[in-house]
């Protein structure tokens, strides 16, 4: 049964109904494949802009320049 065969019943449902179908399909989802890259009990390190002064003297000298071209 391809999807554009039950959308339309779909519709009809009444809305709890639609909400347990979306719970349902997040389920099958869930169990299927396992989407987080990531591994419990794991340390990642994040690039952060705070504290990157040297990238905020490069925005700053290219909203300026921006600026001046909008001008």
């Amino acid at each position: 049964m391809s999807l554009t065969e039950i959308l339309p019943s779909i519709h009809r449902l009444p809305n709890p109904d639609k909400i347990k179908l979306i719970r349902i399909l997040a389920e099958d989802l869930d169990h299927e494949n396992p989407i987080e890259p990531f591994e419990v009990n794991k340390t990642y390190y994040l690039a952060s802009p705070y504290d990157s002064f040297g990238a905020a003297e490069i925005l700053m000298k290219e909203l300026a320049k921006a600026n001046q071209v909008a001008s």
